[in-house]
């Protein structure tokens, strides 16, 4: 565990968030948990694996790393396919819920509190490195995608989930307002997110992402723009059907470590 003393200014910050969220993730994470192969699904819209197959089909004895992992249902999912995995998150009350699904589902892998900035693991322990909305956008960029690339063995994947960068020029500061169709703020520049509940986001430009990606030692292999199906819901408000049917609200990096 890491020392809260010895933590980044945003981790710190990020840290205190979630342990507050954690609660109102429980009932998710309860859902997400069950989910077989094939049937998984991802992001605000549940947008089926069947269809968008962002998981690599090698993963039996596989070793996998989920950077923010928060209640591990996508290391649960790792682990049905064989995978062998491990999750690191910020919160100990998003890991309190993980663990008890663990027992819940006979699933036994480890899981850590601490910074997915600074994982303590050796170099080039993992064939996988994972996030949705985890140390995606809850981490510093410049730190997590270096550190991802360290915990790396040659050829290994990184593939990550994030609000579409597309989406963040147009969502306001304010929670639960939903993104408009007028620029609120500019894409040069785009980089940390403060939000008035005290929280920190990161989201980068497509061009600042690509060369951070490259100047790691990661070839990008592909760029999936999610596209909610007609008639697909989700319980959050900072965008509807309608915006995220004409323009991404949510993009997947897909990145390859070269060998």
């Amino acid at each position: 565990m890491t020392a809260t003393d010895d933590l980044p200014e945003h981790v710190r910050k990020n840290r205190v968030a979630w342990d507050g969220w954690a609660d109102e993730y429980v009932a998710n994470g309860e859902v997400s948990w069950g989910l077989q192969p094939g049937d998984e699904k991802w992001g605000i819209w549940d947008i089926l694996e069947s269809e968008v197959r962002l998981l690599p089909d090698d993963l039996a004895g596989r070793d996998t790393i989920e950077l923010g992992c928060g209640t591990a249902y996508i290391s649960a999912w790792l682990a049905r396919r064989g995978a062998r995995p491990v999750g690191i998150d910020n919160s100990e009350a998003q890991l309190a819920t993980a663990r008890r699904l663990q027992q819940q589902h006979g699933l036994d892998f480890p899981l850590l509190h601490g910074n997915a900035e600074s994982v303590p693991y050796p170099d080039a322990s993992f064939d996988l490195a994972i996030s949705e909305y985890g140390a995606s956008i809850w981490a510093d960029p410049y730190r997590w995608i270096p550190e991802a690339a360290r915990l790396l063995r040659p050829g290994g994947r990184l593939i990550y989930l994030v609000n579409a960068t597309t989406f963040m020029l147009f969502a306001p500061d304010e929670e639960d307002v939903p993104a408009t169709t007028e620029l609120v703020r500019p894409y040069f520049g785009m980089h940390r997110f403060d939000w008035p509940e005290g929280s920190v986001e990161f989201h980068l430009g497509y061009g600042d992402s690509i060369r951070l990606l490259r100047a790691n030692g990661f070839e990008v292999e592909d760029l999936v723009e999610l596209r909610p199906a007609q008639g697909a819901t989700t319980s959050y408000k900072h965008v509807t059907l309608d915006w995220a049917r004409k323009w991404p609200s949510e993009e997947v990096w897909i990145a390859r470590k070269r060998a």
